[in-house]
């Protein structure tokens, strides 16, 4: 006999019978706002809606509008895809690829040609698909198991993976004949997944969702991102670690240092070519604009390009945008009412322009000083002027902003791009967010240099995502050049210490239930020592030990 229990749903104490689910539960108390929900949060925890309720506890809806909610839906729309990929083309290999033009993109494979239309005719059986509003089913089998049935179907990336993990369980879920590694709660059924596109994108093709905000434009091709994606897949492809089971085989096996070695040298390659890029411009290239989304490494960046910008012979001058913030008292608001510190009316854009001007003709500006403890500028100033060989470096998040430095010239300017841009994924159906590698970046980096928990760090996350979508995305095709920061490596490293930082969340914080989906993320990952890296590489701005200085 079932006994009742107490749920709190949206400000109100429910009774509710022990045992019923959570899909139930909210048929009968539609969320106030947001849309239809696609999973829920129990206390903490993502979980999806068949989920049963069986003791006291709260209740979040969670919809797409939401970014878990907005991931559950991605996660379901690709299982209906690779559904119709193998009831179509079973012979096909399908291979998911990086976020690009409002969704993901992939490749397929066939050793048989198919036909000129296949693209129609996936996209025909994935919408059939929807409308049988097939459930997906879940089934949970021992390890050994998992790998049999994966060997047996020709997945040995999901085998490489089971291999150098130790799960005694592993949840499958699908919607027909394919069936996939279960990474995180997806809808009740296909019926769910309404919305979604297929677009050509060549050699692949995009599965493209719904915008998350009605209000923020569909993104469009983008040639710039697209081939920095495509020249580091190609990189793994030469180091042969392309998924993490191939990385956690490196780790395990002793191949790792050379792995190392390699990626770091390719960063110092690309590092050196940007450096003779500006070398051979130096009779009108005079301002290096370095712009990129939080904990890209850009300052790190900056110091080994003016390395070698003085290789070339050139004398690099580093002018910070932090130094013209307005005073907090002028600073705009943003939608939560809070200073918007991220955003362009933020900083003197008048008098910065006026100092860029002024010292690309050769003369004498004084900089002010932000002082960031009263939130004002310094009495202080500091003297600035360019000589013939001197190039300005000037890193931050508005650096492509053409606003920022309209006084100058388009033929004065190379605009770099930085962002830690993963091609590593856990196996051919299921890619890693670049986002979580930044986000596990900053969390290392604000508990050991800034002191900030990684619940603070978590907890305003959000809010740099926003400013991302707003300050940094929509300029990143106006770049010149862009560099991948990424190292197929560091999330080995990054577990050493997030893993320690992440346990410090505790059960009651509301970042709690995105701590626990990272340390199941890093727990996928072969730990590995940071002694190899070195002390120039990128990560070192992140984990500490640089021989920079920041």
């Amino acid at each position: 006999m079932s006994h009742t229990i107490e749920v709190l749903l949206e400000g109100q104490r429910l009774p509710v019978k022990a045992g019923e689910c959570i899909g139930e539960l909210l048929k009968r108390y539609p969320p106030r706002k947001g849309g239809r929900p696609l999973a829920a949060k129990l206390n903490q925890h993502l979980v999806s809606l068949e989920t049963s309720l069986r003791y006291s506890c709260r209740v979040t809806p969670v919809t797409y509008d939401q970014r878990e909610g907005t991931a559950v839906y991605r996660r379901s729309a690709c299982l209906i895809l690779f559904e119709a990929v193998e009831e179509l083309y079973p012979e096909a290999t399908i291979v998911v690829g990086q976020s690009l033009a409002g969704g993901y993109y992939f490749d397929l494979h066939s050793e048989t040609p198919l036909p000129e239309n296949h693209l129609a005719e996936i996209e025909a059986r994935m919408r059939l698909i929807v409308s049988e509003n097939r459930p997906f089913q879940r089934q949970t089998i021992t390890s050994e198991e998992a790998r049999e049935y994966f060997r047996s179907e020709g997945y040995e990336d999901k085998v490489k993976l089971l291999d150098t993990t130790r799960w005694i369980e592993v949840r499958l879920v699908g919607c027909g004949v394919f069936k996939d590694i279960q990474h995180g709660p997806v809808v009740p059924s296909t019926g769910f997944v309404d919305h979604f596109e297929l677009i050509s994108y060549a050699p692949g093709f995009v599965l493209r969702f719904p915008e998350q905000r009605a209000a923020e434009p569909q993104r469009g091709e983008e040639p710039h991102l697209f081939k920095i994606h495509k020249e580091t897949k190609d990189w793994n492809r030469i180091l042969g670690v392309v998924n993490v089971g191939e990385l956690n085989q490196a780790c395990l096996g002793g191949e790792i240092g050379e792995v190392i070695k390699i990626a770091e040298g390719f960063h110092e390659k690309k590092i050196a070519q940007f450096a003779d890029i500006v070398a051979s411009q130096r009779d009108r290239v005079r301002l290096v604009l370095i712009a990129g989304p939080s904990s890209s490494g850009k300052t790190t960046f900056s110091k080994r390009l003016m390395v070698q910008l003085r290789v070339n012979g050139l004398r690099p001058i580093a002018l910070s945008t932090d130094n013209y913030f307005l005073g907090r008292d002028q600073t705009p608001l943003g939608e939560d009412g809070k200073p918007d510190f991220e955003c362009l009316e933020a900083v003197d854009v008048a008098l910065f322009n006026q100092h860029m001007e002024q010292l690309l003709a050769g003369r004498e500006v004084q900089v002010p000083i932000y002082d960031f403890f009263t939130g004002n500028r310094s009495a202080k100033t500091e003297t600035y002027q360019l000589g013939p060989n001197d190039i300005l470096i000037v890193e931050g998040i508005h650096g492509l902003n053409p606003k920022l430095t309209e006084a100058v010239p388009s033929e004065n300017k190379l605009r770099i791009y930085i962002s830690a841009l993963t091609q590593l994924s856990l196996d051919n159906h299921n890619r890693i967010m670049t986002t979580d590698v930044r986000l596990i970046r900053r969390i290392v980096r604000d508990r050991k240099t800034r002191g900030h928990s990684a619940s603070r760090t978590l907890n305003m996350w959000h809010s740099v995502l926003r400013g991302e979508r707003h300050n940094i995305f929509p300029f990143q095709e106006s770049a010149d050049v862009m560099f991948n920061s990424t190292l197929i490596y560091e999330p080995a490293v990054l577990r050493m210490y997030a893993e320690r930082f992440l346990l410090e969340v505790s059960q009651d914080d509301e970042a709690f239930g995105e701590a626990y989906r990272l340390l199941q993320f890093l727990r996928m990952f072969a730990p590995l020592f940071p002694d190899e890296v070195p002390h120039t590489s990128i990560l070192r701005e992140f984990i500490g030990g640089s021989t920079f200085e920041y």
